[in-house]
Order: structure tokens, then C-alpha cells, then sequence
């Protein structure tokens, strides 16, 4: 423990902001047939090093069959809260579940790049028997604690029971157990976030495990039985307080991304389908003067007109390519809103200053399944932009191009070899960086990344910007 709070420790998102850069990238690895472990690997972004955009070190696990998938930080700006904050952790190790497994990893990052190692293992079994939960999956270092929601209930399919939120001791790794208290009408999950001075969280829905682990189901998406609500609770009394359904046919709201500043209250929600058209939606959700939350569509992504002999089996009675929104994120001054299309093979911008008018921005091409642009360094890109992440600065914006192990196969029969990218942000510019493009061993896919010190889906922030 720190005798001071951790230096990446930023009470506000602005001064997040002036911290120095990252120089370092952990991306997940994920073997789609579990042929070989998953894996970690540390990735060099700094420009002025030799080793940039390479792999400088990889943490590979001990089991086979886990598919890694979301990860995040033991502890982070949250750990500053006045109230319930540890402030004197340190940001020193990353959370890692196994989706499919069950299992969860800590690994210890202290001592440099190329010393990150297994600190600890927690089995399923002990996941099973503290939660009555399964398939862990997102990760959030809380004041007291490291938030952890899961895709699935208990039993073989993880249907006995809905899915939820459990908490782990951010010291000992321990399981505690179940967050929820009152979950009121939610039955799924995927994602979720907070605002911790206001004390309210917001989560999200992807779908129960049948309907996801062996691929996509044509007949469930199309009779809207996909997730298609956000919920909000109290987060110190850990009940729902309201539940917003943002359509049938919205199917699959998945990540969830609050403002960083604490003193506004609304946020965003990415939509991966509309079933009805085949466009990807961003919704806008905000809480009114009497206490009560909001949400509407704020922006719409069209799909792109195709032959049905480009595409894939499941999309040919279509004749056109979905955007598929898979992934969004938020820079920190809370101005940009960065969308992952992974169908189409595009990374949107989007200025949010208005959160009630987005204005796109800018864009840029990468991989897409009929498209299949190729990276500027002329490397071939599959798949599509998907995990992305942004720099605490907002002049950088990384990502991968694998969705999740099944549906990669569905959408990308050609394969989805790992790939990790870079974009540079400038004033009224955005565009690749062709000298960076992260090869990975073979058989491997990459999943979520994130940077050194905190990124922009990571740290909760309890003091407003000045």
C-alpha cells in the first residue's frame, strides 16, 4: 500500500488530461478454437521507442478455453471518493475473466513492461458458489471495491437465475458477493458504469448465453429477444430505481458510457442493430430536473448497400452490410464520441459537446466485410474496428478487430487474425497512423485494450473539472 494516493490517481477528468502520456498498451489475446492459452501481451506505444508498436511481453495463462473478452483496473480514480475511497492503493494490477471459463486471473504489472505476471487465480467454482453467477465480464475499480458483471446466471447454460453484479475485495481479491439488492425487471446484462457523486449507476443488456456463446441467433435478433433496455439504480442502496426498453428493435444496447465530469448527468448507449432497417444507434440518456431519467435516439448509422455474393450466409437476404455498433467510447473532456462500426469496417467520430445534437466528425476505414480496406502500412486489417480506447489526452484512439470468438465466425469467415491499431486526433483532423500496426503470434485474436496510468473506459472521477 501507497503512503500517498497513486500519482494516475486524477481527482478530476481534466487533470487526467495533463497527466503525462502512455507508453505502454495491455491488450487481451484470445485462442477462438482454445487450441492454446490466452494470453496478455504488453505492447510498446511510445514513438520514440525502437520497440514501438511491438509486443515487448506476453503473460500467458496456465488453462486453455477461457476467451478473454473485457478487463479492467484493481483500482483507480475512483479510489479518491470522500466518502468510501481507499485512496492509498495503487493501480498495479488488471482483472482479467474468462468469459466461457468462468475463471479470473489478477495479474501484477508492477516492476516494468516485461515484468507483469499471474499474482493470483480465483476458479469458477468459487465464482459459482459466492455469486450464483457466470460468464464474468465487465470490470470496474470501485471506491470500495472491484465491480464485476456477468452475462450469466447459474446452472450449465447460465439461465438458472438472471445474471447481476458481484464485488471482489480490491485487496485480497476476494469474492464479498452479490451487489443487488432489489433488481427489479432486469433479466439481463452486458454493461455498466456510474456517477459516483450522484450515486446513481446505469447498466446495459446483451443477451443470455445461448443466445450468444454459439454465435448469433437469426430468430431470436429478429423477434427483438435481444437485450433492448438500460436500467438505472441507486447505487448505495443497490436497487433499481428505473428501467428505460429503448425498443424491441433495438436489439443488443450494449456499452455504456456516462460524462466524465461528475456535475453532467447524461451519457451514452450503443446500439448494435435496429431489426427493422439494419442500422446501428447511439442513444442519449439524461436525467431531467425532477430526478427522473431520460433517453433518445441521437444518432443513426446506416448499412451499406452489397452484393449478396460478398457476404456472408447469415446477411445474404439482406443484400447490405449493418454498421454493427460494437464498441463506443468517450474522451475525457467529454467532446468526442468515437463509434465502432465492426461491420462496416469504420471508426466514427462524433463532436458530443451537445449531447442532444451529436455532429459526425470524421471517419476513418479499416478492415469491414465487404469493404476490407487495408491498413496504410499496407498490412491486410480483418475484421472490423471493434475494442476501442482512447488516450487520457484524447490524441490518440487505439483499437482491435475481434467482436467474440463465434460471432467473428459468423460475420468474417475468412478468419480474424489479431490486429491492433492507432489513430492520431488533431485539430479538425483524424486519420491511421501507418506505422502502427501490432502483429500477434498466430491463432491468437485481440480483444480490449488498456493504457498505462488509465484510459478513457476505465477511471471514475468524483471531482468536477475546473
Amino acid at each position: 500500500m501507497n503512503l500517498r494516493p497513486d500519482p494516475t490517481f486524477h481527482p478530476s477528468p481534466r487533470l487526467a488530461m495533463e497527466a503525462p502520456v502512455e507508453t505502454l498498451a495491455y491488450t487481451l489475446m484470445l485462442s477462438p478454437d482454445g487450441s492454446q492459452p490466452d494470453g496478455l501481451a504488453v505492447v510498446n506505444v511510445d514513438p520514440d521507442s525502437a520497440d514501438f508498436g511491438k509486443i515487448v511481453h506476453q503473460v500467458i495463462m496456465p488453462n486453455k478455453g477461457d476467451e478473454f473478452h473485457h478487463f479492467g483496473w484493481n483500482a483507480c480514480s475512483s479510489a479518491l471518493s470522500p466518502l468510501s475511497g481507499h485512496a492509498f492503493l495503487e493501480r498495479r494490477y488488471l482483472i482479467i475473466p474468462g468469459i466461457r471459463s468462468s475463471r479470473i486471473y489478477i495479474i501484477d504489472i508492477k516492476g516494468g513492461p516485461t515484468a507483469a505476471k499471474i499474482h493470483k487465480i480465483i476458479e469458477p467454482e468459487e465464482v459459482f458458489a459466492k455469486t450464483g453467477y457466470s460468464r464474468p465480464h465487465t470490470i470496474h475499480c470501485g471506491p470500495e471495491g472491484i465491480y464485476v458483471s456477468t452475462l450469466g446466471g447459474g446452472g450449465p447454460d447460465g439461465t438458472d437465475g438472471p445474471p447481476g453484479i458481484f464485488i471482489m475485495d480490491c485487496e485480497t481479491f476476494d469474492i464479498i458477493g452479490k451487489w443487488e439488492i432489489d433488481r427489479g425487471v432486469q433479466d439481463k446484462h452486458y454493461d455498466f458504469w456510474w456517477n459516483l457523486p450522484r450515486d446513481y449507476m446505469v447498466s446495459s443488456e446483451w443477451g443470455l448465453p445461448p443466445q450468444f456463446e454459439n454465435g448469433i441467433v437469426a430468430e431470436d435478433l429478429m423477434a427483438g429477444k435481444y437485450g433492448h433496455s438500460i436500467h438505472f439504480w441507486d447505487l448505495s442502496g443497490r436497487k433499481n430505481i428505473q428501467t428505460i426498453d429503448l425498443g424491441e428493435n433495438h436489439q443488443m444496447a450494449l456499452e455504456i458510457r456516462p460524462a466524465h465530469d461528475p456535475v453532467k448527468e447524461y451519457g451514452f448507449c450503443g446500439v448494435v442493430i435496429d431489426n427493422t432497417n439494419l442500422e446501428g444507434a447511439i442513444f442519449t440518456w439524461w436525467r431531467d430536473k425532477d430526478g427522473v431519467f431520460q433517453a433518445k435516439k441521437t444518432i443513426t448509422i446506416p448499412p451499406e448497400a452489397a452484393d449478396p455474393d460478398d457476404l456472408p450466409e447469415l446477411l445474404k437476404g439482406f443484400s447490405a452490410v449493418p454498421p454493427l455498433v460494437t464498441d463506443i467510447d468517450l474522451s475525457l473532456d467529454d467532446k468526442y464520441l468515437y463509434v465502432a462500426c465492426w461491420g462496416t469496417g469504420e471508426m466514427r467520430q462524433y463532436d458530443v459537446s451537445d449531447p442532444m445534437n451529436p455532429v459526425f466528425a470524421g471517419s476513418v476505414h479499416c478492415g469491414g466485410i465487404t469493404r476490407k480496406t487495408a491498413h496504410p502500412s499496407g498490412a491486410d486489417y480483418k475484421g472490423g474496428p471493434q475494442m476501442v480506447e482512447i488516450s487520457r489526452d484524447g490524441k490518440r484512439v487505439y483499437w482491435t478487430n475481434s467482436l467474440y470468438s463465434t460471432w467473428d465466425d459468423q460475420f468474417y469467415p475468412d478468419g480474424v487474425p489479431a490486429a491492433m491499431v492507432k489513430a492520431d486526433v488533431g485539430e479538425g483532423t483524424f486519420a491511421l497512423d501507418p506505422k502502427f500496426f501490432v502483429e500477434f503470434p498466430d491463432g491468437y485474436r485481440s480483444h480490449q485494450i488498456r493504457l498505462e496510468g488509465g484510459d478513457c473506459s476505465t477511471d471514475s472521477f468524483c471531482y468536477p473539472s475546473a
